[in-house]
């Protein structure tokens, strides 16, 4: 799928507006650009962006409520979701934070944050202190019972858990509830028919 037709299902279905949209396609070209030195996504899939990363991420909007709290997306790598939410993000009361340990990336999303004047704010060590948000996302940070050990002992409670996760996601989830079962949902995503969006409530 082209860039048009995503365009299209995120305005149709995921009703971003057309300002998001032009910050998209901004983002977009400048991580590509990027990317021609450095390896933030794959290049493999740098013709396939818009489906496999910006629809990917923006599937997410579905789970969150952005009309209060905060959301941290760990391990943001080029941007992604935390990008993608940020400028769907119309609320200046809702908080999103991108962390993300390598320093050729933070400058990277520090550029785009500041010339597409997109609020978000940069975190450097996921681990440097606790992590205050209603919501954590991940992409392609850990393994799932990484990510419950983060949410369990880091994390503020309550909170949310939303992790892009590919056709082993269930594999990963009984591993990572073999000691503590936590209340959960796993959702088909939108990009990818063996991909799950898994939902873990922690109280």
């Amino acid at each position: 799928m082209q860039e048009r037709d995503i365009v299209k299902i995120l305005q149709k279905d995921l009703n971003f507006k057309d300002h998001s949209i032009n910050k998209l396609k901004l983002f977009v070209k400048r991580l590509i650009t990027a990317n021609q030195k450095h390896n933030f996504i794959s290049k493999s899939t740098e013709s396939d962006v818009w489906h496999r990363h910006v629809l990917d991420s923006a599937q997410l909007i579905k789970f969150i409520d952005f009309k209060k709290g905060s959301l941290s997306d760990l391990g943001s790598g080029g941007g992604f979701p935390g990008i993608v939410l940020a400028i769907f993000n119309n609320n200046i009361n809702f908080h999103v934070k991108l962390y993300e340990k390598s320093p050729v990336k933070r400058k990277f999303l520090e550029n785009v944050i500041n010339d597409l004047d997109i609020k978000a704010k940069i975190f450097n060590n996921v681990y440097d202190d606790k992590i205050e948000s209603d919501i954590i996302v991940c992409r392609a940070f850990k393994k799932l019972d990484h990510l419950i050990q983060v949410s369990r002992e880091i994390v503020k409670k309550p909170h949310k858990l939303i992790v892009l996760k590919g056709k082993n996601a269930q594999e990963e989830l009984n591993k990572a509830f073999k000691s503590q079962k936590y209340p959960y949902r796993m959702i088909k995503s939108m990009t990818n028919q063996e991909s799950k969006i898994i939902i873990i409530e922690f109280n």
